[in-house]
């Protein structure tokens, strides 16, 4: 029995040494399943001379659509709004009946309302009147910063005026409406006009034009975006448009499930929201600026198609398309990661899940960009996009090895953002402690950490014969576990942004990544809010004065340099 004993303890013993061994090799020393296999130099060189190659400094990101936008894109504040099906039940009732573009047909003895503006700084959108113009017969209720001044059929005039907290919220509710001649199509449009062959500035009236007035309420078909935005934008001479699209966690699959233009708002909840590709190509036309559009994850090879199809019939011929599918999708918050893990487990590319999303990233990243050639006839107006973790060097060599992936890709993507870590954050006492934090050299985090990770991944990239670019980049400072503005870290981090400083941390990072051979960086992103969820704007609402913006001074000087 003393033997059966010693027995099996010796194999349970055994057992488990083969177990922490194994776990050793493969979740500490993680063997790399995919060889690092870059092209010859003759075979490089090759190579080169048929890849498209990024030609603009600096580029853009866009936001999301929805009501607390700062960058206020569109000139119809409605197609911001939040959907009135979503705004159950605070302030839409339940049984409402809606038709397919999102209009109520049926209030069933209730109401339909949205916000339009939600928790934006004053100045964000002028204080003054607004008209409003709808089809149908009903009644309309105006709320919070927005006021009814004065009603005539099919338009009405309202007032929007920050209050006291210098916050602008406004809101409006179908109350009743004419089954046989539902209220619809609701435009909510500043006073005012562009002077023709000047869409960046707004004006009051004709006398500040030499040029034709066009007023906005009689052009707003013809003028899709507020002038504030296109000024904004148009320094930046590459658009991506990822949020934009709604393309995060959106599992559209169809062409014809797609956000239309006459869809009542284009905003809406993750996973629904996204502006129409007709809007978004209009835009890169009217900025003269190079597109870049991600793919969804689940979309069909028709989706592709016809998206791409679209684009190359729309799209102004001496623009570019960077083409990317999906975003992300070696990062665990995102569902697009599981879904490459199990599709490449499906597929049978590999048996390791890991390695098996990466393989299904690769393949399929290489199945869409041949799509988009196929539609465009050629390569020639495409940067093919291959995108990675900027800290995770050897998923960029596997990525560009896999297959011979890299002699389908253009330009490799990675997001090099500089911030501190969660400790030192929550740890410091002023804005100086935040600043020390991102500077010192031996942080994992601050800018000479993100420095050396550039050069790092230039140098794998330059094997491969592609160029490296940044599908974003900036600070990084946000503490995710926080849930409100005011909790601590997040008023000195707002600060912190707020700071000259910062200013003169993005001067050093750009010219770091531009001396480093960096090509296009894509700063993220657009004017936004500050929040408990992160401070990215480079202004913090679109009218803000550069003077009060430095991450956005920092920008402009960096494309004038």
């Amino acid at each position: 029995m003393r033997t059966l004993f010693k027995l099996i303890l010796t194999l349970f013993v055994i057992a488990a040494i083969v177990l922490g061994a194994y776990y050793a090799y493969t979740r500490i020393l993680k063997p790399n399943r995919i060889p690092h296999t870059p092209p010859s130099p003759a075979e490089k060189a090759q190579l080169i001379q048929q890849k498209q190659h990024a030609r603009y400094l600096l580029g853009s990101n866009t936001n999301e659509i929805r009501e607390d936008n700062a960058s206020i894109p569109f000139l119809d504040l409605f197609k911001s709004s939040i959907p009135f099906p979503d705004t159950h039940p605070w302030l839409s009732s339940k049984d409402v009946i809606y038709d397919a573009h999102g209009w109520p047909t049926d209030l069933k003895g209730g109401v339909a309302g949205t916000k339009f503006l939600n928790r934006l700084p004053e100045g964000t959108v002028a204080n003054g009147q607004y008209t409003v113009l709808y089809d149908g017969e009903g009644e309309l209720q105006y709320g919070n910063d927005a006021k009814l001044v004065k009603t005539s059929n099919g338009k009405h005039i309202i007032s929007i005026q920050a209050g006291k907290d210098k916050i602008l919220n406004a809101s409006v509710i179908i109350r009743k409406t004419n089954l046989a001649n539902p209220l619809r199509n609701i435009r909510i449009l500043p006073s005012g006009g562009i002077c023709q062959g000047n869409p960046y500035q707004h004006v009051n009236n004709a006398s500040k034009c030499q040029t034709p007035y066009l007023a906005f309420e009689n052009n707003y078909q013809a003028i899709l975006f507020n002038p504030d935005y296109l000024n904004f934008m148009k320094d930046f001479r590459l658009i991506r448009f990822m949020n934009m699209a709604g393309m995060t966690r959106n599992p559209i699959n169809q062409w014809e499930d797609r956000n239309r233009p006459e869809k009542s708002t284009w905003a809406g909840k993750e996973g629904t929201r996204g502006t129409p590709v007709e809007v978004m190509v209009s835009l890169a036309n009217q900025l003269k600026a190079d597109a870049w559009f991600s793919m969804p994850y689940q979309a069909s090879n028709d989706y592709i198609k016809q998206f791409a199809e679209y684009t190359a019939k729309h799209l102004n011929p001496s623009l570019k398309v960077y083409i990317e599918y999906s975003n992300e999708v070696w990062n665990n918050i995102f569902i697009h990661r599981r879904y490459t893990i199990n599709q490449g487990i499906a597929q049978k590319l590999d048996q390791h899940p890991e390695t098996a999303g990466i393989k299904f990233y690769a393949k399929r990243s290489t199945e869409t960009f041949k799509l988009w050639e196929n539609a465009f006839n050629s390569k020639e107006r495409l940067v093919r996009v291959l995108s990675g973790w900027s800290a995770n060097h050897r998923l960029t060599s596997q990525l560009l090895s896999y297959n011979g992936t890299h002699k389908h890709v253009d330009v490799f993507a990675v997001a090099p953002y500089f911030y501190a870590s969660l400790e030192s954050m929550r740890e410091a006492k002023n804005v100086d402690d935040i600043f020390e934090e991102i500077t010192d050299n031996s942080s994992r985090y601050g800018l000479p950490a993100i420095i050396k990770q550039i050069k790092k991944q230039v140098a794998i990239t330059e094997e491969f014969g592609v160029e490296l670019v940044a599908y974003e980049g900036g600070q990084h400072l946000v503490d995710w576990e926080t849930r409100t503005a005011e909790q601590h870290p997040n008023p000195l981090l707002y600060a912190a942004n707020r700071d000259k400083r910062m200013g003169a941390a993005y001067s050093e990072y750009l010219t770091a990544w531009n001396k480093a051979g960096g090509k296009s960086f894509v700063h993220f992103s657009a004017p936004r809010i500050y929040s408990w969820y992160g401070s990215w704007g480079a202004k913090e609402f679109v009218t803000q004065k550069r003077s009060k913006a430095p991450k956005y001074d920092a920008l402009l000087r960096y494309i004038d340099k």
